[in-house]
């Protein structure tokens, strides 16, 4: 699932996450690294097509792992 927001956050999630805004958030986690309580939030989101709740999810994400990370391990 896609979601793009009005401040210019784009949020992908198609198994692997992938956070941008500009030059200020580039976050990266790939599929088996995104730990399970996240992936279930973003799971959820997806079935019920919420951005806002993909929102929700990126946000704690960037809170716990700051705006630039690439974790694939």
């Amino acid at each position: 699932m896609r979601c793009e927001y009005k401040d210019g956050m784009k949020v992908d999630y198609s198994g692997s996450l992938h956070i941008t805004k500009g030059q200020d958030v580039n976050v990266y986690m790939k599929e088996g690294v995104i730990p399970a309580n996240i992936r279930s939030e973003l799971d959820r989101a997806s079935a019920n097509f919420s951005c806002e709740d993909i929102r929700k999810c990126a946000n704690e994400v960037t809170a716990t792992v700051g705006n630039r990370a690439c974790i694939h391990e």
